[in-house]
């Protein structure tokens, strides 16, 4: 399976086609990044301005940020290759290269959206315990971690060759209806999953519980706590719409394969729903700026500043501070 000649790979129903991917995916990629690219180098811009006043909550949207920018140096990339009917004219180094870096842009984008919520839980169900008062390099040094885990986890992803070239078309996929892929590929297989249905049960968690604590202490008139909910539900709304569609279709293409061959026709069909899965998944580093307005002041007022400044409205700057002791 790791040959260099992936084209002797055993497909499942015969060789994958493509053409409603390729027609349908190019405009709405583009359209992703024309909008994911100003709101994620403004906030690169603004975090980065305000590097000596960061806490947990800007230190982990700032790593989102750079996440997203990993999706945005890779998807043009995806564009080329879909505009020309999903022929890879960049060669097996690059499209394992592009696979693993936008494979690490979905876990890095799932891993620090939840600890955004996570710490934003801290702050209202816990506010004097010892974790809402860790150091900086504290902070980075889980960023780091939760970095180190992601890209190791994704390493199978250049250790592979994932090119499959047949009738001199290049489908460059990390995922592919191979009949029994190889160890590396399953693995990211089932860390796909994992990583969407774990975090989804802590932010849920996450979520219930601030609001069962508001309820409690009637903590609901308070702007700050009730900005950390809508925070926490911001992000689970991201959350899902991003990131359940190629979850769902893609445990489908599994039930309709075990079905076996008389499913042929609901699998490709299925399979193609599944690669237009990842237009919702690139729609993540279109829709992060929401929850940057939402969770961080320092982003927020930069944007009101902004707007201000261009006479179209004004608007009353948000005041620093916290849940109960720091917003950001």
């Amino acid at each position: 399976m790791t040959s260099k000649n992936s084209s002797s790979v055993i497909h499942h129903c015969g060789a994958s086609t493509q053409n409603l991917v390729a027609s349908v995916l190019p405009p709405i990629l583009i359209i992703e990044l024309l909008f994911g690219l100003p709101g994620n180098f403004m906030a690169l811009f603004v975090f980065s301005k305000t590097l000596r006043t960061w806490r947990a909550n800007v230190m982990f949207l700032f790593n989102l940020v750079l996440s997203d920018l990993l999706l945005l140096i890779s998807l043009p990339f995806r564009i080329d290759s879909f505009m020309r009917g999903e022929n890879w004219i960049f060669g097996d180094a690059w499209c394992r290269i592009n696979l693993f870096m936008l494979s690490v842009n979905r876990s890095a984008s799932i891993a620090f959206m939840t600890a955004v919520a996570v710490d934003r839980y801290f702050k209202v169900a816990h506010p004097h315990h010892k974790i809402n008062y860790i150091s900086t390099k504290q902070v980075a040094g889980i960023a780091c971690f939760i970095w180190a885990v992601v890209i190791s986890l994704r390493i199978p992803l250049l250790a592979n060759n994932l090119l499959d070239e047949k009738n001199n078309i290049s489908h460059c996929r990390s995922f592919s209806n191979y009949e029994k892929p190889p160890l590396g590929i399953q693995l990211h297989y089932v860390m796909f999953n994992l990583e969407f249905f774990l975090p989804l049960l802590l932010l849920v968690f996450c979520s219930v519980r601030i609001a069962c604590i508001l309820r409690t202490r009637q903590m609901d008139k308070d702007k700050k706590v009730k900005r950390a909910i809508w925070t926490v539900l911001v992000i689970v709304g991201v959350f899902v719409l991003c990131f359940f569609p190629s979850i769902g279709t893609g445990l489908t293409v599994l039930y309709l394969k075990k079905k076996g061959d008389a499913y042929c026709v609901a699998y490709t069909f299925t399979s193609q729903l599944f690669s237009m899965s990842i237009a919702f998944t690139y729609l993540n580093s279109a829709l992060d700026p929401v929850i940057y307005c939402f969770s961080s002041s320092i982003f927020r007022n930069y944007l009101k500043s902004f707007l201000n400044r261009t006479g179209i409205m004004e608007l009353q700057m948000s005041r620093r501070g916290s849940i109960p002791s720091g917003s950001d």
